[in-house]
């Protein structure tokens, strides 16, 4: 008796039909006829009762019919644990979502993991945000990751890419990762005077535009600087003088919505799988290989 015999009673049974059976278990008519009439030789007991009509099963074909389908149930038990005994828990499919912006940083991490993880599938989605975000609700993507605007960081102030805000080192602004504007309100501030017409009308637009034009002192570069390293003021000048103020040790650059890229790595994971080690394996490559790139901020997780 054979498994192969076991499936092709089984079939037999379901559909009670010897073609459609055969073709089911991909075999001729006659050849699963010779099967069924080799298992009721080896029982010693009719199992099937055959008319032109139809096929019937005996008592005895019922009773057999349910040990078939016990035994291949225990089959396919017995082949997984099978497999897991020699491969580990990881025979499963990932499947990971990216955008664009993160296309550099998924494929590098999810070789780096194979080459650990040989034994786990994992297929790579590259979508945009919208269609990434509907995948991973439907349950359709185990891990997301893209590039969102870290919008807590913005800052209000707008300033012309050549222009600088600069304060004393014991400032106490000038710990701050962003300045937004209504935090320069209390301070009074320096306008450093330009050379050129171009840089001095973006200087004079600048101070309009954070409503300090009735506290502006007008000065070259060195005398703003000694103004500074006295005072709690701010000052404004051309990006020109921006390596002399940083390599001076008792003053600091503020950082503005020019400064910082705005954009943070986001990463999503099923909550059904995020508990697996394999997968925290892939989720720490992820940050690591981003970190690696120069990524701007630090990874987070949702």
């Amino acid at each position: 008796m054979r498994f192969e015999q076991l499936e092709q009673f089984v079939a037999l049974g379901n559909l009670r039909h010897f073609r459609q059976a055969a073709e089911q278990t991909q075999i001729s008519t006659s050849a699963l006829t010779r099967s069924i009439q080799t298992l009721e030789d080896e029982i010693g007991c009719e199992l099937v009762k055959r008319s032109t009509r139809s096929v019937k099963l005996t008592e005895q074909g019922e009773l057999f019919l349910n040990y078939c389908k016990a035994t291949l149930s225990e089959l396919d038990v017995t082949k997984n644990t099978i497999k897991q005994s020699l491969f580990g828990r990881d025979q499963q499919k990932l499947v990971v979502g990216y955008t664009a912006k993160a296309s550099e940083i998924v494929p590098m991490s999810c070789g780096k993991f194979l080459a650990d993880y040989p034994n786990v599938k994992i297929e790579m989605q590259l979508l945009d945000e919208h269609e990434l975000t509907r995948k991973v609700q439907l349950g359709e993507v185990d891990i997301s990751v893209y590039l969102s605007s870290a919008t807590s960081l913005i800052s209000d102030i707008h300033l012309p890419d050549q222009l600088i805000l600069f304060v004393s080192k014991m400032h106490p602004l000038a710990s701050q990762d962003c300045i937004r504007r209504a935090e320069l309100s209390q301070y009074p501030m320096y306008g450093c005077f330009s050379q050129s017409k171009q840089v001095q009308s973006m200087l004079n637009e600048a101070v309009e535009g954070l409503n300090k034009s009735t506290s502006v002192k007008i000065g070259n570069i060195t005398q703003v600087i000694d103004g500074l390293k006295c005072s709690q003021s701010f000052a404004i000048a051309s990006i020109e003088h921006s390596k002399t103020i940083a390599q001076d040790p008792e003053l600091a650059l503020l950082k503005t919505n020019k400064d910082d890229s705005h954009e943070q790595l986001v990463i999503n994971t099923n909550h059904q799988i995020s508990g697996n080690t394999h997968v925290s394996s892939l989720l720490k490559l992820i940050e690591k290989t981003a970190g690696q790139l120069q990524m701007n901020s630090a990874p987070v997780h949702s």
